[in-house]
C-alpha cells in the first residue's frame, strides 16, 4: 500500500512533502478514535505496557520502550512528537536545535535518489530556536506525562520521578551552533541549547558533524571538541537530573580522528556516540545517481549508500573500547536484517531517517518483529 502512495508522493517536492504529510498525519492523529487505529496498526507489540525495563536492558540508564529510534532532522521542531509515538518508535531525536532561529539554506536543498534508495540534503539546520522548541517540548511533556498518569494511575504506585520521565516517548536534543556563530565561540552556543532543553529532553547529541554547516566538522578536531563536551558536562554536574551527553560523528572520520573521539570519550566518560552523520562522499553511489548528485552539488547523503560505512565505524568503536560506549547506529537502515547488522556490530539502540522515507509508516513495527 505504500509502496503505491510513494509513487505518487515521489513525484512532489520533497521537503513540501515532508510537511504535507506530517501535517496530515497530525490531523488524523488529533481524532482520538482514529489515532488508536494507527497505533494499532503502526506500533509494535506491548509499545503501549506501562512499564520499566529490567535495569540489565536499559540504555544510558533510560527505559526505551524499542531500540527503533528516529534520527535528528526530521521533527527539526519537536511538532510531530504525538504522530510519531503513534508511529510506535521508541524515541524520537529533535533538532538540530541551535540558540536563534535560522532559516537554513537555500532551496531546494532536499533530493531523492531513489535508484540508490538515498536523500542528499543541506538543510543548515533550519530550526525555530531553543526558545520557541524548549516550550514546545515543556508542552507536549506536560500533557503526555498527564495522560499517561491518568491512564495508569488506578493499577500503578508510581514512586515521585523527575519532571518528564513519565512520558511514554523518549527525547533526544541534537543541539548544534548557528551559522553566524564563529567556531571560537561555538562552545557558548552548545551551552545556550543545553541549558534551554534540559529540563525537556532525555538526553543530548552534540551535532558537530553535518556537513551543511560551514566549518562545523572542524570542531570535530580534539581540542575544539574537548572545550565544548567538558562544558556541557560540567554544566550537566550541577544538575539535579543530569542527563547523557553523546557526540554525533561524521563517516568521513580519517581512522586518526576516529582514535582522537574514541580516547577523548574515555577520557571524559562520555554517555555515548552516535554513529553517523551523513557523508559528503559519492564513491557508493551508482552511475545513474552519481550522474544527478553531480547536478544536485553539495550536501550531505544518507541511506543506502553509507550502511556499509556506518556498520564499519560502529565497529570499530565497539571493538576499540571494548563495548565500554553506548552506540546509536544510523546509516542505511531499512529492514530488520540492517538493524541486526548494526546491533550486532556492537549498537545499542538505532536510528532511521532515510530508511522511513522509503518504507513508511510500518518501518519500526517491521524491525522491532525481526530483532526481538
Amino acid at each position: 500500500m505504500y509502496q503505491v502512495l510513494r509513487s505518487f508522493l515521489f513525484l512532489l517536492d520533497p521537503e513540501k512533502v515532508h510537511y504535507i504529510s506530517m501535517n496530515a498525519l497530525k490531523v488524523l492523529c488529533s481524532v482520538g478514535f482514529i489515532k488508536k487505529m494507527i497505533a494499532k496498526k503502526f506500533q509494535p507489540a506491548g509499545h503501549n505496557q506501562f512499564s520499566t525495563l529490567p535495569a540489565g536492558r536499559q540504555v544510558l540508564n533510560i527505559p526505551f520502550k524499542n531500540k527503533v529510534g528516529l534520527g535528528a532532522g526530521f521533527d527539526k521542531n519537536a511538532k510531530y512528537l504525538n504522530e510519531l509515538e503513534a508511529l510506535g518508535f521508541g524515541f524520537v531525536e529533535i533538532g538540530t536545535v541551535t540558540p536563534l532561529p535560522q532559516g537554513g539554506n537555500d532551496k531546494p536543498r532536499l533530493f531523492r535518489l531513489p535508484a540508490d534508495k538515498a536523500l542528499i540534503n543541506r538543510m543548515g539546520f533550519n530550526n525555530d530556536g531553543a526558545e520557541a522548541i524548549a516550550e514546545r517540548l515543556k508542552e507536549w511533556r506536560e500533557s503526555s506525562q498527564a495522560g499517561v498518569l491518568s491512564q495508569h494511575s488506578a493499577d500503578y504506585q508510581l514512586p515521585p520521578q523527575p519532571y518528564g520521565t513519565n512520558c511514554k516517548l523518549v527525547i533526544g536534543g541534537n543541539i548544534g551552533k548557528n551559522k553566524i556563530t564563529p567556531n571560537e565561540d561555538a562552545w557558548k552556543d552548545y551551552e545556550i541549547c543545553f541549558k534551554a532543553l534540559h529540563n525537556y529532553v532525555d538526553y543530548f547529541v552534540v551535532n558537530v558533524s553535518s556537513p551543511n554547516t560551514p566549518g562545523l566538522r572542524e570542531l570535530q578536531e580534539k581540542e575544539a571538541l574537548k572545550k565544548i563536551l567538558t562544558t556541557l558536562q560540567l554544566l550537566n554536574k550541577k544538575q539535579l537530573n543530569p542527563k547523557p551527553i553523546l557526540l554525533k560523528i561524521a563517516p568521513d572520520l580519517s581512522v586518526k580522528q576516529l582514535d582522537d573521539i574514541i580516547d577523548l570519550a574515555l577520557q571524559i566518560k562520555l554517555d555515548g556516540l552516535v554513529a553517523c552523520n551523513t557523508t559528503i562522499s559519492r564513491e557508493s553511489l551508482s552511475k545513474k545517481s552519481l550522474a544527478i548528485s553531480k547536478t544536485i552539488g553539495a550536501g550531505g547523503l544518507s541511506g543506502l549508500p553509507v550502511q556499509k560505512r556506518s556498520t564499519v565505524i560502529v565497529q570499530y568503536i565497539h571493538q576499540k573500547t571494548n563495548g565500554q560506549i553506548p552506540i546509536i547506529a544510523s546509516g542505511g537502515i531499512f529492514s530488520a536484517a540492517d538493524a541486526r547488522e548494526k546491533i550486532n556490530a556492537g549498537a545499542s539502540l538505532v536510528q532511521v531517517w532515510t530508511g522511513f522515507i522509503y518504507e513508511g509508516p510500518a518501518i519500526v513495527k517491521n524491525i522491532c518483529k525481526g530483532i526481538t
